[in-house]
């Protein structure tokens, strides 16, 4: 089993405000809910069938009754960080992993007041998330209730909420996108905002609340956690793992995050058909950029599922420190090779963030995020230019215009350069042309490249969940609710044994604190979770390796594996209840055979 682990060091780190600066009289009090206008109006035939499909089949049987807590060894921080994370949580800090064994019915159990909110983008599944807590809630005490914070973290501190009814959460199951509630990406971090959050939680009566998102929002909801506790507020803080990225995961307690699927089938069916298009024509090269910023999982497992000729993954440029040239000259070398073969066609996916991996841009980006954070250095080519150190100059000033320009845009919510908005596939397909061009010249190529882009983003965020994403999330849902109604705090939920049905999924736990490194942040360390890159080697690097055994013919044949749109049909169709490649191969399945004219090859 991998261990969750802490990073970095700081002297400068920060966590959750230490003590309350305002009186209670001065904070938001608003308590009462807002009337409900957010239900959809109309459902397409297969949304109708998705929303009569029941959500209990999708959960474990350890959840059923009244699960039984079992404390299990603490998941520690890195040792040499230890002290560093428990100075920031104090008293949420030395929790251990938990783990839901079967129990019983009881009869002595009071009604809870439950509250999720969604935090950052949209990820298929959360809505059946918030179906899990409902039911889990409902399961616990029939009179429990629920409410939905709208609009992101913002609804907590401002008391902007909703009543959760059965005709309401009836009108969402099984289905895509965030508008139940809405999100957003806002986070909870001044003094006010902290202590307003407890003021509406306490005036509410909340037992619990869920944090829906990725690494940041649960990193957040853990701060909430230390906060509420410190100072007795009764509401218990934890969260579900969203990310379309595929980031946000830590073998074996926390297997995947839940959106990657859906997103992934969605991006491998527009992959397909881009594919079967360069057949077609003979004549473009398709460069498709997928989301995955910090992480390639995405592209790695489009590119599993679909074998184009080339993946180009971020982890492994930097590993191999391939400047801008190499991977030119690589990507120039198989066009050439194809070329010679007849080929003057092919598919190449890259992650939207591997600008960031390739040294020279990885080092000036970190300088540029900092420079801008910095009073009087404005946007500008020219103020940008004199503030960076002259190797970073001289690679910016190298770029093409339309680059730098993209590298200037307005910083994300964290104050880094927007990556996804860098056209990082046009960048490759310029320096292509010319490598090309100079090879003609040299009369060592004869055939011809023509490029046609493809940027897959938003396409794979809202869309319908897939069977394993509707039944995952709804587990981690009812697991967040039994983590709340047994009064646990600073967890995140866990879902494991994936492989297996879903009713026999394990489910319980994982303390938020023993995820969290520390990230510089708008000049300021702060506590994040770890992001999980794509492993090169070692005991979860099955995905790279199998995809690595077949790369070399992929770059030359044409074995497009086109996978069409998802699938619904459970009875009838098999590969509707698959669950991600990558995530088959980490739990120990063997790789599906790579098929040439008929003839399977290993």
């Amino acid at each position: 089993a991998r261990q969750c682990r802490c990073g970095s060091s700081s002297a400068t780190s920060t966590g959750p405000p230490a003590h309350p600066q305002r009186p209670v009289a001065a904070m938001a009090q608003k308590t009462e809910p807002t009337p409900y206008a957010r239900a959809r109006r109309a459902y397409s035939a297969l949304q109708q069938e998705r929303l009569r499909a029941p959500c209990e089949a999708y959960l474990p049987e350890v959840l059923r009754g009244v699960p039984k807590v079992v404390p299990k060894e603490a998941v520690p921080a890195d040792e040499k960080d230890a002290q560093i994370i428990k100075g920031l949580f104090p008293t949420t800090y030395d929790t251990p992993l938990v783990e839901f064994a079967a129990g019983s019915e009881a009869s002595d159990r009071k009604p809870i007041k439950v509250a999720v909110v969604l935090s950052g983008g949209q990820a298929p599944g959360g809505h059946n998330v918030i179906a899990g807590i409902f039911d889990g809630a409902k399961a616990w005490h029939p009179d429990s209730q629920m409410i939905g914070f709208l609009d992101g973290p913002h609804g907590i501190f401002t008391g902007n909420f909703v009543v959760i009814t059965a005709e309401i959460m009836d009108g969402f199951r099984n289905t895509g996108g965030f508008d139940m509630l809405g999100s957003g990406r806002h986070k909870i971090e001044s003094e006010e905002q902290f202590q307003d959050s407890m003021a509406v939680c306490n005036a509410i009566g909340l037992d619990g609340l869920v944090v829906i998102g990725g690494d940041d929002s649960n990193t957040n909801g853990a701060l909430l956690a230390e906060y509420f506790k410190a100072h007795g507020c009764k509401t218990k803080v934890c969260g579900a793992p969203k990310t379309i990225d595929g980031d946000l995961k830590c073998p074996p307690y926390l297997p995947i995050s839940f959106g990657f699927d859906t997103a992934c089938k969605t991006y491998a069916t527009l992959v397909g058909n881009v594919a079967v298009d360069a057949l077609s024509a003979q004549k473009y090269y398709h460069i498709v950029r997928l989301m995955g910023r910090s992480a390639s999982n995405i592209a790695l497992e489009v590119a599993l599922l679909t074998r184009p000729n080339a993946c180009l993954l971020g982890e492994e440029v930097a590993r191999d420190k391939k400047s801008l040239k190499d991977i030119t000259t690589d990507l120039a070398d198989m066009i050439e090779q194809r070329s010679n073969d007849g080929r003057n066609y092919g598919v190449i996916i890259l992650p939207e963030g591997l600008i960031e991996f390739i040294p020279e841009f990885n080092q000036l980006m970190s300088e540029l995020n900092d420079k801008l954070a910095t009073p009087g250095v404005e946007a500008t080519e020219e103020s940008v230019t004199a503030a960076l150190s002259p190797e970073n100059a001289s690679v910016f000033k190298y770029l093409p215009d339309f680059i730098r320009a993209q590298l200037l845009l307005d910083r994300d919510p964290h104050g880094n350069v927007q990556v996804a908005k860098i056209e990082t596939e046009k960048l490759l397909a310029a320096t292509v042309t010319l490598e090309l061009e100079r090879r003609r010249a040299a009369g060592t190529y004869k055939g011809s490249f023509s490029a046609q882009f493809h940027a897959y983003g938003y396409e794979g965020r809202a869309g319908l969940p897939t069977i394993f994403d509707a039944s995952y999330c709804y587990a981690l849902g009812a697991t967040a609710a039994a983590l709340l109604a047994n009064g646990l705090t600073g967890y995140i939920a866990s879902v494991k044994n994936l492989l297996a049905p879903a009713s026999e999924w394990q489910c319980g736990g994982v303390p938020i604190t023993s995820l969290c490194v520390l990230e510089r942040r708008k000049g300021k360390d702060k506590p994040v979770i770890r992001k999980a890159l794509v492993e090169l080697e070692g005991p979860m690097s099955q995905p790279y390796v199998a995809y690595s055994k077949m790369r070399d013919q992929l770059r030359m044949e044409d074995v497009y594996n086109v996978t069409g749109p998802i699938q619904y049909d459970m009875e009838g169709c098999k590969v509707s209840t698959d669950i991600p490649v990558t995530l088959q191969l980490e739990l120990g399945q063997p790789p599906k055979p790579l098929v040439v004219s008929g003839k399977a090859q290993r």
